[in-house]
């Protein structure tokens, strides 16, 4: 299996020619890089009017092997043959390298192999000391065989400023225009064609992202190049791919998994908009002790929680585990909003916030079973959801109870969350390595201590008067977990899931908006002019397959013939799992239309004539054949739907960074099925 790699396009703020320039410095050693120990000219070609050069190296290489093994192996440095073909003309340089040594076992070939981009810097910052800020730009002269090289310094000729790209600078050729043989959309283990979006400013980097290895900037590009493919309207901000892509060790097929479950996730529960809509209760506002606290010496913000004063179970008899976690979900937003502001203003990335639990008070009353368990499941949804925020957990007056809950809470806790905790004991947090170490003195709360007045309410016992019965609690969980636009679907092969939708006027148009949750499905529209029978559900559960008769919905006949009972009025989609879809079609009849999800593997045959329930029993059983939707639908009067496709909309996240040319190519979508 051929390993592709996507390598990084690094913007530089130099002009071409000065980066070219530092680059040449790398050679024939450089003592940044002690495995390159040295390097020969083969052969060097310039053309006659000094526009193109041309040199093959032969590097020699030590690499960081066991003695032993590389005398078993017969060699005591390994060769790479390196081409560069350097064109002033249109400003690029294509590097290209093979192995030489074990040529005869195994084959390296590499054409985006340079990377480097600390060493560029170095090597520009060197050239500065030296004086040397411009080279000239090729230009069009006669050739003379006489003519000395052309200084690298003439201060007195104007150069206008340009973004040279490195890392590797190859791909320019690739950036204007040669997207030909690019890797289909969603796959993640493809090389993928860089466009103008991909590219990463040295600058943007270094202020919002933080220090990345080549590696890492790889798949940030790569990851985020398979979203705008996939999720059109809905592309998180590179902070937040970064996140989930550290959360797990920038594997990416892991990360992406983790990462389209989330957004799922936040846009079936419209978590987008949870700060616009969610008002916390008053009980909250009067017994929940947590709050923000000004921000620690990092300058993350900081969160200050005073679980000991809590009473969990008070809040959970009296607000039920949704609005619990409606509650945590809002202060985990408020984070991620208050980290982009410190952003701006420490002028360096925070990505994560500081968490202070002050657990003066607890005792056993806290260890109420269904207060633990509210705490679990809320503890699973934010380690699922945000990832990678919590930067630092300092755990206070930790009381002899402490170990007891942290035996039920610490295995639902991710490794590398745990740790960033850091726990004491009684007053242990006043000396040398405790709070002054973290946070600033002048505002550690008074009631550690401190001179800072903190407005986290001091909690307390919630009246009884407030509780609810179980009844209201549960009605109020039901209203909260369905409380969403979306509806979700089963398909299983040989059961497709139809949606009906009645028009009355022509022109009309039908707006739709899915994910792909699992499997991978082929979605259809298709029209009648006779209504379909009632939805096959009981046939279904009277088999015993009671999964399908909740969410899995029939309403073609089997003795319907397709082009005499109804028709198909759009080319069929297959769409994979993991994408996200939108569309829309303006209706030409009235009657009835039918949008279809089937099983991607249903041969295409099998719309015409759909096998009985009987036929598909042993299929359904198998959890391989099942795949699942989440979908929206509106219908837009033929009169008012320009410019206010609200289900287009809706999918647009608050993350997005993107959404301009997102939002475009989704308009240019509908607009180009509107035209039909």
């Amino acid at each position: 299996m051929v390993q592709k790699y996507q390598s990084p396009v690094r913007v530089y703020k130099h002009p071409f020619e000065l980066v070219m320039a530092a680059y040449e410095r790398r050679f024939p050693t450089c003592h940044l890089i002690p495995m390159f120990v040295d390097s020969d000219v083969i052969i060097e070609e310039t053309s006659e009017d000094r526009s193109f050069h041309k040199i093959e190296r032969r590097c020699k290489l030590d690499v960081d092997a066991p003695r032993l093994l590389k005398r078993i192996a017969g060699v005591d440095y390994v060769y790479f043959i390196q081409k560069n073909s350097l064109n002033h003309r249109e400003r690029t340089l294509h590097i290209e390298s093979h192995n030489e040594t074990f040529s005869n076992r195994v084959i390296i070939h590499e054409l985006c192999c340079y990377s480097g981009k600390e060493i560029i810097e170095y090597y520009l910052r060197e050239l500065e000391e030296e004086g040397i800020t411009c080279v000239p730009r090729w230009s069009p002269c006669p050739p003379s065989p006489t003519k000395p090289v052309v200084p690298l310094v003439i201060p007195a000729l104007p150069i206008t400023p340009t973004i040279s790209i490195e890392a590797p600078p190859e791909r320019v050729n690739e950036i204007q225009g040669c997207k030909e043989g690019s890797s289909p959309p969603g796959s993640l283990n493809d090389a993928l064609v860089a466009s103008p979006d991909d590219k990463l400013d040295a600058d943007y980097i270094k202020r919002y992202l933080g220090d990345l290895t080549p590696l890492q900037e790889s798949c940030l590009i790569r990851l985020r190049h398979w979203l705008q493919e996939t999720h059109k309207g809905k592309i998180p901000k590179d902070e937040h791919i970064l996140r989930f892509l550290r959360a797990r060790d920038f594997n990416i097929d892991k990360a992406r998994e983790i990462l389209c479950q989330s957004l799922t996730w936040r846009k079936q529960h419209q978590v987008d908009y949870l700060l616009d809509t969610w008002s916390s209760p008053q009980v909250l506002h009067d017994y929940y002790t947590g709050g923000w606290h000004h921000h620690d010496k990092d300058g993350r913000p900081l969160y200050i929680l005073r679980l000991g004063h809590m009473d969990t179970k008070g809040l959970v008899r009296a607000l039920g585990e949704e609005s619990l976690l409606r509650h945590v979900l809002s202060i985990n937003e408020e984070g991620l909003r208050r980290c982009e502001e410190n952003t701006k203003v420490f002028v360096r990335p925070i990505s994560c916030w500081t968490c202070l639990v002050d657990l003066e008070g607890l005792n056993m009353r806290h260890l109420w079973r269904p207060g633990v368990k509210a705490l679990l499941r809320i503890i699973e949804v934010v380690e699922a959801n945000y990832p990678e925020t919590l930067g630092r957990l300092l755990i206070l007056r930790a009381p002899r109870v402490f170990p007891v809950l942290w035996t039920l809470v610490s295995p639902f806790i991710d490794e590398n969350t745990r740790k960033k905790f850091l726990i004491y004991a009684g007053n242990d947090y006043q000396g040398p390595g405790g709070l002054v170490d973290y946070i600033d003195k002048e505002i550690i709360p008074d009631f550690l201590g401190g001179e800072c007045m903190c407005e986290v309410p001091e909690g307390g016992l919630v009246p009884k008067s407030l509780y609810r019965t179980a009844e209201e609690l549960e009605n109020d969980e039901i209203r909260l977990w369905t409380e969403t636009i979306y509806q979700s679907a089963s398909i299983f092969k040989g059961a497709p899931h139809e949606l009906l939708i009645e028009i009355i006027d022509a022109s009309s148009v039908i707006t739709w908006d899915f994910d792909v949750c699992k499997g991978d499905v082929i979605f259809n529209i298709y029209h009648s002019k006779r209504a379909p029978q009632p939805p096959r559900k009981d046939s279904l559960a009277t088999h015993g397959i009671t999964s399908l008769a909740g969410n899995n919905v029939q309403l073609i006949d089997k003795s319907w013939v397709l082009g005499q009972d109804y028709s198909m009025v759009e080319s069929p989609l297959t769409c994979k799992e993991g994408e996200s879809v939108q569309g829309s079609h303006v209706t030409r009849w009235p009657g009835f239309y039918i949008l279809q999800w089937k099983f991607h593997s249903m041969p295409a045959c099998a719309t015409t004539n759909l096998p009985r329930v009987d036929d598909v029993l042993a299929t359904l059983q198998v959890s391989s054949h099942k795949c699942k939707v989440m979908y929206y639908t509106e219908v837009l009067g033929s009169e008012d739907f320009r410019g206010s496709m609200t289900s287009l909309e809706s999918s647009h996240s608050g993350f997005s960074q993107l959404s301009a040319a997102t939002t475009s190519s989704s308009q240019s979508q509908s607009s180009s099925m509107i035209s039909r």
